[in-house]
Parts: structure tokens; C-alpha cells; sequence
């Protein structure tokens, strides 16, 4: 009885631990093979997401790499009050996408995900594909362009087709960023796809 009463004991610590360990960011977040090795859930995830809305893997995940670094919790660092005091934090945005508050409620009346959360990558995925599905329809940007599909998401599609992000020499310098890993992405996976797309009986006799 005693031991059964310490398993018991143990139990909210070692699943506070499993949950920690299923929030953290991925061992290598700069390769798209390991990441997918190591998180075969988010593959299927990213995979689900390119085929619902049209916009490439490699493109949706540099996106939340550039976004939170694959952080769950992610948030904006917060404003200084008198250069020393933390003040308020300068959005909403929120979990791998870093969505705001409003664009979320948009995405989970307009995709059919009505209970989806910032803090999930399966539904993190689908929401940036999603906006980026949007931006392509509606300021007639390609699929595949990372830099200006991130334009879009940070502007939105007003403030990307009046051009706004040209002022921003920061948001130029991330979007570059979020290009070139796109583009990396994209070649790894190439190299890998073929290997992910395997079921668990063709890993194990290969």
C-alpha cells in the first residue's frame, strides 16, 4: 500500500515532465529532417496542412521557425516602463505562429477549427497555411514566395499591397530570413520526403 501510495505521489511530477518535454522546441530546429525525425506527429501535421491549403511544407515551417523558434509559448517580449520596469507586451500574438488574438477568432470561425489553440503545432500548422492560402487569393502572391507571403502576414493583405513593409527595414531583413530557410527547407526535405512518408512496418523492414 505504502509504495502504491508514492506512485501516486510521483505521478503529476512525471507528467508535468512528459508535458514540458512535448511543449519544447525540437533537438535541431535549423534542419527540417531532424525536425520531422524527431516530431513524426508535426510531418503529418505539415503534410495535412500543404494539402488542405495549398501552400508548401518548407513555406509554413519557416514561418513558425522565424515566428517562435518552435516555442509553444511563445510571446513578444514585453515594453520597458522607464527603461527598467517590464511594461506591456506590444500584442496579442501568442504560441508557435504568433497569432493575434482577432486572426485567431477569424481562422477558427472561417477554417471549421472552432476549438483550436495557439499552443497545439497540428492546429498552428493549419492556421498559417490558412492565412497564407488567403494572401495568395488575395493579393495574388505565389505559393511558394515566402518573403512576400510574410509581408502579408505581418502587414496584412492591405498593408502589404499598399507596400508598408518597404519602411520597415526590419521586417525586410525577416523576411529575407524566412525565404532562405524556406528555400533550405525545402531541399532537405527533398531529401528526406520519401523517408517520412514511410508507415511503421516499412521503417522497420527497411
Amino acid at each position: 500500500m505504502k509504495f502504491y501510495r508514492t506512485k501516486l505521489a510521483f505521478m503529476p511530477v512525471l507528467l508535468s515532465l512528459l508535458a514540458a518535454c512535448a511543449s519544447s522546441p525540437p533537438k535541431s530546429v535549423a534542419d527540417i529532417c531532424d525536425i520531422f525525425e524527431d516530431r513524426r506527429g508535426w510531418y503529418n501535421a505539415a503534410k495535412r496542412a500543404e494539402q488542405r491549403w495549398g501552400i508548401p511544407v518548407s513555406v509554413n515551417m519557416a514561418f513558425i521557425y522565424q515566428e517562435s523558434s518552435f516555442e509553444s509559448r511563445a510571446k513578444p517580449a514585453r515594453n520597458k516602463f522607464l527603461w527598467i520596469f517590464p511594461g506591456r507586451r506590444p500584442s496579442s500574438a501568442y504560441g508557435y505562429a504568433q497569432a493575434l488574438d482577432e486572426t485567431w477568432q477569424e481562422y477558427e470561425q472561417k477554417s471549421g477549427n472552432s476549438r483550436a489553440s495557439r499552443r497545439n503545432f497540428s492546429d498552428a500548422v493549419d492556421f498559417v497555411g490558412w492565412y497564407n492560402a488567403n494572401s495568395t487569393r488575395v493579393s495574388n502572391i505565389s505559393n511558394n514566395n515566402a518573403m512576400h507571403l510574410y509581408y502579408a502576414y505581418h502587414e496584412g493583405n492591405g498593408g502589404y499591397q499598399r507596400a508598408s513593409y518597404r519602411n520597415k527595414q526590419w521586417l525586410v531583413d525577416a523576411a529575407g530570413r524566412v525565404q532562405a530557410n524556406s528555400s533550405r527547407f525545402a531541399l532537405q526535405l527533398d531529401g528526406c520526403r520519401r523517408e517520412l512518408d514511410k508507415n511503421w512496418f516499412q521503417r522497420l523492414i527497411s
